[in-house]
This record gives C-alpha cells, structure tokens and sequence, in this order.
C-alpha cells in the first residue's frame, strides 16, 4: 500500500497544490477565530453582495428564472457554447456600449466568470508562454496560472495615480514569449475605474507589444464615482479584445454561476488564429452552466425590463458605502485609504507598522484581528501588495460600521505608546 501512494503522489500534477489562495487565506483566518468572543463574526473578506438582504436582485430577474423553470424548456442539456437565446442576449447586451455590433457567434456562455478566466487562462498556456496580470490583481488569475504552469509575470497598479497601469513597467516585462495582458475594470481589488484615455493607452501599448487583451468586466457598470465605466473592447477594431463577465455582481446573484466569454473582434484577427478553435475545444470538456439559468439570461439582460430604480439603488448603496469606509479609515490608526474607490465593491488599504506595535505584517495583522475581535478581513499579500489589506464593502452599512469599529478598537489596543 505504502508503494502504491509513492506511486500516486509522484504522479500528481504540483501545480495543483496551491494552497496560498483568498479563499484558503479566509477559510484559515477562520480557524483562528476565539470560541469564547460571542459576537457575530464581521466578514469584510468576500466581494459577494448577494449575501446582504439590501442588495437582493431585481424582481425582474427572479421572474426570469422562474417563467424560464416553469416553461419546462430548459431541463436538458445545452449545448457546450451555451443555447443560442442567451449568446443573443449578451451579444446585444454588450453591444450597447460599443461602436460596432457583437454575433451571437461570438459569445461563449460559461459557468460564472471564473470559468471564462479558466478556459482563456488554459487556451493560451502554450509551452513556455508568460502572461502579464496586474499587481496588486485577483489572486485566482494566479492560481489558475500556475495550475496551467504559464508564467506569470507582474505589471504594477499605481496606488498614487489612482491605480492606474505602468505602462513604462509593461512594456519591460514583455517579450517573444509573452502572450497577453489581463486589465482588470473596475477593479478587484482597487476599487479603481479606468478613464477612456487610460484604456486608449492601455491598447495602444497591447497593439506596440503584440498582446492579446483579456478584459475582466465582472464588475462591468458597478461605479459610483466620476469616472464612468468604459469597456476595453470600444478598442476592438485596433486589437483583439477576449471580454468577460457575468451577472453575478451587477445583478447580486453571485451563487447562479452565469456568465461569458467574448470574442470582440470584429477585423476578425482570432479567426486567423487558433485560439477560438482552442476555446471551442476547451468548451466541450467542462461543464455547462446551468440550462434554465441561461434561459433566464434574455429576460435579465434586457434592462427595459429591470425597474430603472433598481441599478440604481445598488450603486448608491455602494457610494454610501465607500464614505463609511473612507471615514472610518480616517478615525483609525496605523490604516490609511490613498484611493477612495470609485466601482467595484473592495477598496485597498495601507497599514503603517511605525505606529502599531506586537504585529509582524499583513498576515499577522488579519491572524490577530480575527482572534480579537472576530473579523475577518484579507491580507493584501494574497493579491500581491504586502502590508495592505483588502477590504470589501459590499455589505450592509450598518454591518460595515460595526466591522470598522472593531478595527479600530483593535488598532488602538496595538498602537504604539510612544508614538510621535
């Protein structure tokens, strides 16, 4: 038997360890929590909107899926691009914002937005190839990278420009082997929103270096700041732009797992490649989303139908939100916010270890908070920017103060006596 798991376990894929993840950093923090403390655990950890009772979906979406459950239409398989009712509707959905229209052909309907960052993630993970993903980013992009051993090689967001790209760093980073450039807006975990001319720049830097661009919209129209929210694939007709998305986040249906990949290329330049050969093919060996939940999908997107109050009582609950957040950072010690964010629902904030005492780093700091004061937030090295936390504010307002309260009873109790 002993011979036998040798045997296994020098088979096994290594990638397939990865154990420093958001989701295993939370699921750890956890186990740190002190039985004894009987509050509730405050969980600014998870951008998941959902979970709030105030951020409940619209009545127009709960509709669709019910009318598309009922129609008894929907209880079999779909096919493996998704059923050609839903690839319409994103394509007209996404072609609202943009110069030139999406086909249906082009919309590849995938089990959330996780799924389309798998299949891109393992479509371009050629043999030696390297793909540039932003620092701080969504630590999954990372995961998946090394699952599919393709290199990952880090450009910088500029905390003090906003967070915007640097591009000089970019264009250092890239070579013969590099294949593309993820951009994710607004962004996870900034909370930043990319201007028009940022983009511009942004593809104009992609069209100089070769790159395919995979656009992470996820949070696509979730703003609240001056900055409106641009799709990257306005630029289509200069370079080819993979776009993904969902309706997990606008919508507050985080646990329904629909959502897309899309080709936004209308010179047709893919075409010539084998990439959307290899998306198909990856297509056919995964699961499909849910079917009555794609036959769902026309009647959610069409935004005629959604009460008009409805967006925009979501983002006012966010903006609301991010004065709480920005506020309180203010009233605590040792953290500062540099950036109030402008979209998704995570902001990034800075810890200051010249005024806390007994603690080490980011890690330590969120291992502490947990066991003090029940509440679970995650450490910034996980998205890439050591002694920084991530912190959502997807939350209920009240259930936001309370947390941040308890920060900083928690910053105070750690704050340095000599502290000038």
């Amino acid at each position: 038997m002993e011979n036998m798991v040798k045997k296994w376990d020098s088979k096994v894929n290594s990638a397939s360890d990865i154990s420093v993840t958001a989701r295993g950093t939370l699921s750890m923090l956890m186990q740190h929590l002190n039985e004894e403390d009987k509050r509730p655990v405050i969980k600014l950890s998870q951008g998941d909107p959902a979970a709030f009772p105030c951020f409940r979906t619209s009545h127009a979406a709960e509709e669709a899926v019910i009318n598309a459950l009922r129609s008894a239409k929907y209880n079999c398989y779909a096919p493996f691009v998704g059923i050609p009712p839903a690839r319409r509707a994103v394509a007209e959905y996404l072609s609202r914002d943009l110069p030139y229209k999406l086909s249906p052909d082009d919309v590849y309907i995938t089990s959330g937005g996780a799924q389309a960052m798998e299949i891109i993630l393992s479509v371009i993970a050629g043999p030696g190839a390297s793909i540039l993903l932003p620092r701080p980013g969504f630590a999954n992009y990372e995961a998946r990278c090394a699952f599919s051993n393709l290199e990952v090689r880090h450009y910088d967001l500029l905390p003090e420009k906003g967070w915007e790209v640097d591009l000089d760093g970019v264009k250092a980073l890239a070579d013969e082997n590099t294949i593309a450039i993820v951009i994710i807006n607004p962004g996870n975990p900034c909370g930043n929103v990319f201007s028009y001319e940022h983009l511009k720049k942004i593809a104009e830097t992609a069209i100089e270096l070769g790159l395919l661009v995979v656009a992470d919209e996820v949070y696509g129209h979730l703003t609240f700041g001056c900055t409106p929210f641009v799709p990257m694939a306005v630029f289509g007709s200069s370079i080819p732009i993979i776009t993904l998305g969902s309706i997990s986040k606008r919508w507050s249906v985080t646990g329904w797992r629909l959502g897309w990949l899309v080709n936004c290329d209308p010179t047709g330049t893919l075409q010539k490649s084998r990439i959307v050969e290899c998306i198909n093919s990856s297509l056919k060996i995964i699961s499909n989303p849910v079917t009555f939940i794609q036959g769902a999908l026309p009647q959610i997107l069409d935004l005629e139908k959604t009460n008009s109050d409805y967006f925009s009582i979501s983002t006012n609950l966010l903006k609301e939100a991010t004065e709480i957040l920005c506020d309180k950072i203010k009233e605590i010690p040792g953290i500062t916010c540099p950036t109030k964010p402008e979209g998704s629902v995570f902001a990034m904030v800075k810890l200051d270890f010249s005024q806390l005492e007994d603690i080490d780093d980011d890690m330590d700091f969120c291992v502490k908070l947990a066991k003090e004061e029940s509440v679970i937030v995650l450490p910034g090295v996980i998205v890439g920017l050591k002694n920084w936390l991530r912190i959502s504010f997807a939350t209920d307002p009240k259930y936001l103060e309370n947390g941040l309260e308890r920060v900083k009873s928690f910053c105070k109790k750690h704050f340095k006596k000599h502290f000038y």
